[in-house]
């Protein structure tokens, strides 16, 4: 009998140790994963092991239904547009990628905006992924004038500004007007490809879709600007982290290997994450002559008269018609008309400005294109920017600022555009300087310039020597025009003498003749 309870009694100890063991066994599969085999005393085989053993991934949180129309536009029209870029290649399938990417930027600003509450100054990491893909595009553009597609290229550069939108109180007006400025290169490629290659007119064609399809999405989610989540929102550097740690960016995160499932052990591999919903349906059309209300019974009623709808009608009078009556068609019928007709065309929207966060700093260049010296974006340099020029070379010189250049040798002709601060140093020209809105515009002549030509310049001194006393000045709407004669022993000007450009003239009529005088001030 005693030696019976000791074999029950072992017994019942190797199979306590069996549970145990099976119970560890369990535990550590769950922590490094399913084994593709049968594991031992569990009886959970193949997928069904799998399932018990992953964990659950949490819920990924649902997208604002304006950052979900936005993904639409990406997914759909700026795919068109880089799609069509690819086939088109060159230069402009680079710069398309940076639209890309610009365009991701912009959702990621948006999608920070709807977690965050309105800071008082928006920090410039917000900004930080828009501004490097508008300065590539930007660079793509400049680095490229003489290309065939230099067209194409600044299209593209001229249109992404719009996407500054979100700094202002109008923003569909805002992109309205900016692509006019791409309309102005993008019309240039339609009416030199429209008969050659149909692909260049999908291609600027689909870049114009993308704003169009931007201006119906602001009108319907930001028609006053970009708002903010003041309510329940957190700190805006908060959210620009949760964004861009890929958490809260709408996408599938990437499982880490504590957490992946192989596919031989789950014997299925994940399926892809649903494509982006479609934008939502736009309101309905609003018939002319339907009432504030829903109830359309009344223009169906109207509808449904026949010939009789026009019985109320007033009968023109002879007098009354303008084929008849000449002069009834010099009349204005619509205010502010330029030709006096209703058929008259509107004026042209004035292009705003860009704002100061989409302004791209670009780079300075001294270049020699074939016989033309360009010099363009110099800023405050340390140094004077010398060039050597021959007789059939020309000279730009555009956008600089407090810059001092000096031109050796005889060049045909000098332009000089947008400046501001700028001094020139020039030894003869074969032809003539000419200087359009600048600001403290200084130019000395060493030898000969047969005419200088000033347009919209405030304030500006020319010095003069002996061999260029017989130079022409031409001035329109200058202001503060000096020409600094040189100095001659007989006279007490050591230095020179000063004498300003007259800017203001008198007019009146004189035996039937407009006579204009300058107006002399003295004393």
């Amino acid at each position: 009998m005693v030696a019976n309870n000791h074999m029950n009694n072992l017994t019942t100890l190797i199979k306590r140790l069996e549970a145990a063991t099976s119970r560890l066994e369990d535990m550590a599969s769950c922590l490094d994963g399913p084994s593709p085999g049968p594991s031992s005393g569990t009886g959970i085989v193949g997928a069904d092991a799998s399932k018990a053993a992953a964990p659950a991934l949490p819920a990924a949180e649902p997208l604002p239904r304006c950052i979900e129309a936005f993904d639409a536009i990406i997914s759909n029209e700026v795919k068109a547009f880089i799609d069509i870029s690819q086939q088109l290649g060159g230069l402009v399938a680079p710069q398309s990628k940076a639209i890309l990417k610009a365009f991701e930027a912009e959702r990621k600003y948006l999608l920070v905006s709807t977690k965050a509450k309105k800071p008082e100054a928006q920090p410039p990491e917000l900004f930080t992924d828009l501004h490097r893909a508008s300065d590539e595009i930007n660079n793509i553009r400049e680095s490229n004038r003489p290309s065939p597609f230099f067209n194409h290229l600044s299209a593209v550069a001229e249109g992404v500004v719009a996407l500054g939108w979100f700094f202002e109180t109008r923003p569909a007006t805002f992109v309205t007007d900016t692509l006019g400025g791409a309309q102005f290169y993008g019309n240039r490629v339609l009416n030199e490809y429209k008969d050659k290659d149909k692909i260049h007119v999908e291609y600027i064609q689909a870049y114009y879709q993308i704003y169009k399809s931007l201006i119906d999405y602001i009108k319907e989610y930001y028609p006053r600007g970009v708002t903010w989540n003041d309510k329940d929102g957190i700190d805006v550097m908060d959210a620009l982290k949760q964004v861009s740690s890929g958490s809260q960016a709408g996408t599938l995160p990437t499982p880490s290997p504590s957490t992946s499932v192989s596919k031989e052990a789950s014997g299925a591999s994940a399926p892809p994450p649903p494509p982006p919903p479609p934008p939502p349906p736009g309101p309905p059309p609003v018939l002319k002559g339907a009432a504030a209300g829903n109830d359309m019974s009344a223009v169906f009623d109207q509808l449904n008269q026949g010939s009789s709808v026009t019985s109320g009608l007033r009968k023109v009078d002879k007098s009354e018609q303008t084929h008849k009556n000449p002069s009834l068609r010099a009349q204005s019928i619509v205010p502010g008309s330029p030709t006096g007709s209703s058929r008259g065309k509107s004026p042209a929207p004035s292009k705003k400005p860009k704002p100061e966060s989409m302004r791209v700093k670009k780079p300075s260049r001294k270049q020699l294109e074939g016989n033309k010296w360009l010099i363009e974006h110099f800023d405050n340099p340390t140094g004077v920017i010398e060039i050597s020029a021959s007789l059939s070379q020309s000279i730009l010189i555009s956008r600089c600022n407090k810059a001092i250049i000096k031109v050796n040798g005889k060049a045909n002709a000098i332009s000089v555009d947008n400046c501001n601060g700028v001094s020139i140093i020039v030894d003869s020209l074969v032809s003539s300087l000419e200087a359009i809105k600048c600001l403290k515009f200084a130019l000395q002549i060493d030898g000969a310039v047969p005419a200088v030509m000033f347009d919209q310049i405030d304030g500006a001194q020319v010095y003069l020597n002996a061999a260029s006393l017989e130079t022409e000045v031409l001035t329109s709407k200058c202001t503060a025009i000096n020409l600094v004669l040189p100095p001659q022993e007989d006279n007490e000007y050591s230095d020179g003498k000063e004498c300003p450009i007259p800017e203001q003239i008198r007019s009146y009529i004189k035996d039937g003749v407009v006579v204009s005088e300058i107006v002399d001030h003295t004393g």
